[in-house]
């Protein structure tokens, strides 16, 4: 019995300590940096964000043109099926009503692929930045001797000596001159093999 215990106790002696010392941490050296603003301040991201600001206005530009077109003659399709007095329209009516559907229908494609495009693109120029971004962040960390890394939207306040950002921004300014706004082809889905 008396091993036993010494056993235990000398076991006791040499994980104590070891114990003890994993609880001791380093106290945390902060910094914090505002990832909006880096991410859209930096020349190539500027030039980006015009880019990009530049595909919305043409979608606008397309869609306020496509809706006029297609509201005008709606609203003469709509004058034409109200003259009728609840009368069947001819066939030439029912043409021109089959064509405006189609063409209402091409003006929805229209729209939904521009705008699918718009989104593929503006992944494309995030999942840049953010590929620089990242050993950018680290780097900034190990120079400034920081410990942890917040985003400035995740701080209530801080003192502006641990705002990182202008190096953040410095970092992007060196290892992204420029950033493609044009997302790459869609691969195309192989058709479902018939039986």
């Amino acid at each position: 019995m008396t091993k036993l215990i010494l056993s235990a106790s000398a076991a006791a002696l040499f994980v104590l300590p070891t114990l003890a010392s994993a609880q001791a941490l380093p106290a945390p050296v902060i910094a914090v940096v505002d990832l909006q603003r880096a991410s859209s301040q930096c020349n190539a991201c500027k030039t980006a964000l015009t880019q990009l600001e530049s595909q919305v206005a043409s979608f606008r530009t397309l869609q306020t043109s496509l809706e006029a077109s297609v509201r005008t003659e709606g609203a003469a399709l709509q004058t034409a099926v109200n003259a009728l007095a609840g009368r069947q329209p001819d066939a030439a009516l029912n043409t021109r009503i089959q064509a405006f559907e189609r063409k209402q229908a091409d003006a929805q494609r229209q729209l939904t692929a521009r705008d699918q495009t718009f989104q593929r693109n503006r992944a494309h120029v995030l999942q840049q930045i953010g590929a620089k971004i990242d050993p950018i962040l680290t780097s900034v960390l190990a120079q400034r001797r920081a410990t942890v890394m917040l985003d400035v939207s995740n701080v209530i306040r801080s003192a502006p000596s641990i705002d990182v950002t202008a190096d953040v921004i410095a970092g992007l300014n060196a290892s992204l001159t420029t950033v493609s706004t044009t997302a790459p082809a869609q691969a195309q889905q192989p058709a479902p093999a018939g039986r």
